[in-house]
């Protein structure tokens, strides 16, 4: 499994991460093997957010995985928080407790990354900093992030934050790629030049923060794959070609799409399959030329002016 640098951290990183939103509907037994086959395939970098089955999933996490504090040094543990019901919560008070609920549920001392869960509209950098402080120095925390923020939202916080922000979670899929196409189409009068995302993507660039995109296989807001679906009938006649010609599933060429990137992307899987899970690992040593990328970007009906 390839590794790389998350952001300006000293973590050495798969290029791939588990997520572990669906754990908690795993039984011990399922979940054992989901897990053993990610560290297995070298897939040592958990994603996780407080929210992921009311808690729960962390909790089948740490269970199935054994935690000990010899074993906690063989992975790396991130997780998410500020969100709770019907709001979002970046006080210093919540960060401080929902990180102390995360580090019992998982059975650490530590977690790797935090990210904040979303942006929060009544957000106080200040309290962001001082709670970042606290954490840092209590050793709970190694590294900081973001998800789904803009270049001014992750600007804000930076005015008071003194930790490098090292990754911002954005959902990034070949069918759900605005942050590529506006690019495309730069003072075009066409849908696709809208700026969603105040250039999100060459910001992370400039600023060496790692993109780690969420849901790469759906389309949508989680409306479903588009892998076999009879609705994306080109996009998957292409994948399914390419796929055979470097003798892998359609699922890898999909993340191996991603990882073409020269952002150096994180994507994060959400699948729970140990078999697709090995199919996912084997992105890594896949590299798309530059006409195989831009034949799946258009597949979807992506557009080049």
């Amino acid at each position: 499994m390839r590794t790389m640098k998350l952001g300006t951290s000293a973590l050495d990183v798969p290029v791939i991460a588990v997520g572990c939103m669906r754990m908690a509907a795993l039984d011990k037994s399922a979940a054992e093997k989901f897990v053993q086959t990610a560290l297995d395939e070298g897939l040592n970098f958990f994603d996780h957010a407080d929210i992921y089955g009311k808690g729960r999933s962390e909790e089948v996490f740490a269970e199935a995985f054994h935690m000990t504090d010899d074993r906690r040094e063989t992975v790396l543990l991130q997780s998410k928080c500020g969100i709770r019901e019907g709001m979002f919560d970046f006080s210093q008070e919540h960060i401080l407790q929902a990180v102390d609920g995360i580090l019992k549920r998982l059975r650490t001392e530590y977690l790797d990354v935090l990210l904040l869960h979303r942006p929060d509209a009544l957000v106080e950098p200040e309290e962001v900093a001082l709670a970042f402080d606290r954490l840092e120095s209590s050793g709970k925390v190694r590294a900081f992030g973001v998800s789904n923020q803009n270049p001014m939202q992750i600007q804000l916080l930076k005015k008071s934050v003194q930790q490098p922000l090292v990754a911002n979670q954005l959902q990034l899929s070949i069918t759900n790629a605005t942050m590529i196409s506006q690019g495309f189409n730069v003072n075009m009068e066409n849908d696709a030049a809208i700026n969603r995302d105040g250039s999100v993507l060459d910001y992370c660039r400039l600023n060496d923060i790692t993109i780690q995109p969420w849901s790469p296989f759906q389309y949508g807001f989680f409306e479903g794959v588009f892998l076999g679906n009879k609705n994306f009938p080109e996009l998957n006649h292409i994948i399914n070609e390419i796929a055979e010609s470097y003798g892998v599933s359609d699922t890898t060429i999909v993340l191996a799409w991603l990882l073409r990137h020269p952002a150096h992307m994180q994507p994060v899987i959400g699948t729970m399959n140990p078999e697709r899970l090995r199919a996912c690992s084997q992105a890594s040593a896949v590299h798309l030329t530059r006409e195989e990328w831009y034949r799946i970007y258009k597949a979807p009906g992506n557009q080049l002016p």
